[in-house]
């Protein structure tokens, strides 16, 4: 079964009572009980985010209306997540957390990022079946991405352009007023672009120390929800054993109480390999812990299990184009001694 934060409910409270409904009687009309909303370890089928979204839908008349949770949510809503997004560095960094982990917010839909000349594309998909929640639910998600972006880069940061899939309304004002840039309706995917000046500008609000240990707190969050996921299963081990060195295949497996095969073709399932997913989990580590000044490339090198500075600047250098101090100096991270 699907599911999705429960705290994420105080925002679908705030925004139904922006409208002058009884946020309570719709929770409860909706089978969920007002406290659990409240509570930070709770998990909600994602069917009742659907009915939420048709019986609110129903009684206000607003069809713009999904725009306005830009102005109900709070970083508590999202957890341990809503914290690190805070932390984060640049745009491109706090949306990179948000795609690795996503489905501890919601389960059923999913976001992607993609690069390009013209800068960084935020996909969403909704992934309902009905055009109308569909249209409702990415509202709903995008203005809480482009206002998380807001609150880290600031109130007048604008996207370069909005694809919506939605048949364009009969009156766009409220969403051109919202993202504030062209907006293309019945478009074949929900995205926005972010410039690369937006994406990669280091901001005000960066705390690389605490968003790095949040990190491991999400990174064990998402191996919990996704327990039959070899591959989250693996990243939540890794992330314990990799500064003792590398960890081999075979010692995985043990880890996981399997055999290596089995190992291999859970991996494969989720089309993957096990010498894939360490290199992913070191490039992706390399590039958060690159962000913390009071870590040197040499400790960087052997919280990665590398042998060497020189095995490390091999790897980072296949991942990026470029040496961890390049790196560092490209985007104005002070170098640790």
């Amino acid at each position: 079964m699907e599911t999705f934060l429960a705290t994420i409910g105080q925002i679908y409270v705030r925004l139904v009572e922006m409208y002058g409904i009884d946020s309570e009687v719709l929770l409860r009309q909706s089978g969920v009980d007002p406290a659990v909303t409240r509570d930070a370890n709770a998990r909600l089928p994602s069917s009742v985010s659907d009915v939420i979204v048709l019986r609110a839908a129903a009684q206000i008349p607003d069809p713009a209306f999904a725009l306005r949770a830009a102005r109900c949510w709070h970083p508590s809503n999202l957890g341990a997540l809503g914290y690190a997004w805070l932390g984060s560095s640049t745009l491109r960094t706090a949306l990179r957390r948000l795609e690795r982990y996503a489905r501890i917010l919601g389960e059923k839909a999913a976001m992607q990022l993609r690069e390009s000349r013209d800068g960084l594309r935020v996909v969403y998909d909704h992934r309902r079946g009905k055009p109308l929640l569909n249209a409702i639910g990415t509202d709903f998600a995008m203005s809480l991405v482009m206002d998380m972006c807001r609150m880290n880069y600031g109130a007048f940061l604008r996207p370069v352009e909005v694809n919506l899939r939605r048949a364009r309304p009969e009156n766009p004002e409220p969403w051109k007023r919202f993202y504030g840039c062209p907006i293309r309706f019945a478009a074949s995917e929900d995205s926005l672009l972010l410039s690369p000046r937006a994406a990669n500008e280091v901001l005000p609000t960066a705390n690389r120390q605490i968003a790095a240990t949040l990190d491991e707190i999400l990174t064990r969050q998402l191996a919990e929800l996704d327990r039959t996921n070899t591959a989250a299963r693996c990243k939540a081990a890794l992330l314990d054993r990799l500064p003792s060195g590398e960890v081999a295949e075979d010692e995985m497996a043990k880890e996981l109480h399997m055999s290596r095969r089995t190992l291999q073709r859970k991996l494969a399932e989720l089309d993957t390999s096990y010498q894939k997913l360490v290199d992913d989990m070191r490039r992706d580590l390399a590039l958060r812990y690159l962000e913390d000044p009071r870590k040197s490339v040499m400790d960087v090198t052997f919280l990665l299990g590398f042998s060497g500075h020189s095995a490390f600047t091999r790897a980072f250098r296949r991942w990026t184009g470029n040496s961890p101090t390049g790196y560092r100096a490209q985007r104005s991270f002070p170098v640790a001694a």
